[in-house]
């Protein structure tokens, strides 16, 4: 009985096995079928929308250039082989005209100096005895009693005592100049952008110890194509943006009066405020206003996805789902970007993250996004 039972099994169980295959199949085709049930669609994203909003837009002109010191004065030594005893301050200090910035040794000079005082008084000494000399000699002139050989060597005496206290004189003037420069003194007001004075130097005249920025004024020397040099003016609205810094309100200055005859560009000098975030040496990029304003729909340029060399844009349809649109971007500004074409002012945009979505996706609009 049980030999029976077990070829039964044997026979029956691969026809059992394809029953249920045919029988898995028959399902899913029936729900396949236009008529069985359809799984729902599920949203692709939540996202919010923006309208493009029309705006009035400055007209500008784009430039690059590289922020600078307005003047940079270069202060150096007029101390001859002294030694720097003293450094005050360091790169990045503000000072103020007339501050003393460093120290040298003046032993030396004040030796000098009390040297050539007393040289000067002996000049004074001799000067006085010479005139003394001299005025008796006019007096006894008349007389006779003395010879005009004798007259005139007692004035001769006069004139070159005379002579020999401006000599005096004049040197302790330079020594006292001498004793005055070893302070070395703030030009102007500004802040030290460069320090090479070093405590215990012995630097000869004119060597270099600090460079200030004259009063911490900055500007932004940009280039401009020929062209359209003749449509700035001194004294229009600049936005200056260092890379990586926040944009910066400046004033044009000047137009250089010539240009490169290699790159056919002229210089522009736009003045930054004071206090701004700007360095010299900084790259930045920039536009300068030369007109009133005209018109522009703008989108935030997160809405404007940049692919294969082409703008896009995602249209929210009646259905939720998003269209690809094609667009012609203008001009920046901030974080704004101006459309010319493949929107219009009604349509709804996919305000961010468009990167993360495909032309035909199903998202859930949650709010609008403010223009």
């Amino acid at each position: 009985m049980k030999t029976s039972a077990r070829k039964f099994l044997r026979f029956a169980l691969p026809w059992l096995v394809i029953a249920l295959a045919v029988a898995a199949a028959a399902v899913q085709v029936a729900s396949a079928e236009p008529g069985g049930p359809q799984p729902a669609a599920q949203p692709a994203l939540a996202v919010t929308v923006v309208q493009p909003l029309p705006a009035q837009w400055p007209l500008r002109i784009a430039a690059n250039g590289n922020i600078a010191a307005w003047q940079e004065a270069s202060i150096g030594t007029q101390a001859n082989g002294l030694m720097l005893r003293e450094v005050r301050v360091n790169v990045g200090d503000s000072v103020r005209r007339g501050q003393v910035l460093a120290v040298f040794d003046a032993a030396p000079v004040a030796a000098e100096l009390a040297h050539s005082r007393a040289a000067l008084a002996e000049a004074e000494a001799a000067l006085a005895e010479a005139v003394a000399n001299g005025q008796r000699a006019r007096d006894l002139q008349p007389s006779g009693a003395l010879s005009a050989q004798q007259v005139q060597q007692y004035l001769t005496a006069e004139r070159m005592a005379q002579a020999r206290l401006a000599a005096a004189q004049a040197l302790a003037e330079t020594q006292r100049l001498r004793l005055a420069q070893t302070q070395v003194l703030a030009p102007d007001d500004g802040v030290i952008s460069a320090r090479s004075a070093t405590v215990g130097a012995v630097l000869p005249t004119g060597q270099e110890l600090f460079r200030l920025i004259r009063r911490g004024r900055l500007e932004w020397r940009a280039e401009v194509a020929a062209p359209q040099l003749a449509r700035l003016q001194p004294g229009q609205p600049a936005t200056v943006v260092p890379v990586g810094g926040e944009p910066i309100r400046g004033t044009l200055r000047m137009v250089s009066p010539a240009v490169d005859t290699q790159t056919r560009n002229g210089l522009v000098y736009v003045d930054l405020p004071a206090g701004s975030p700007a360095r010299a040496g900084m790259f930045a990029r920039g536009d300068i206003e030369v007109g009133t304003g005209s018109p522009a729909l703008t989108l935030p340029q997160a809405a404007v996805l940049l692919r294969e060399g082409f703008h896009y844009v995602l249209k929210v349809g009646p259905d939720s789902r998003v269209m690809q649109a094609k667009v012609t971007v203008g001009r920046r500004a901030g974080d704004r970007i101006e459309i010319l074409a493949g929107v219009d002012a009604g349509s709804q945009v996919v305000a961010a993250g468009v990167a993360f979505l495909a032309d035909g996706d199903l998202v859930q609009v949650t709010k609008k996004a403010r223009p």
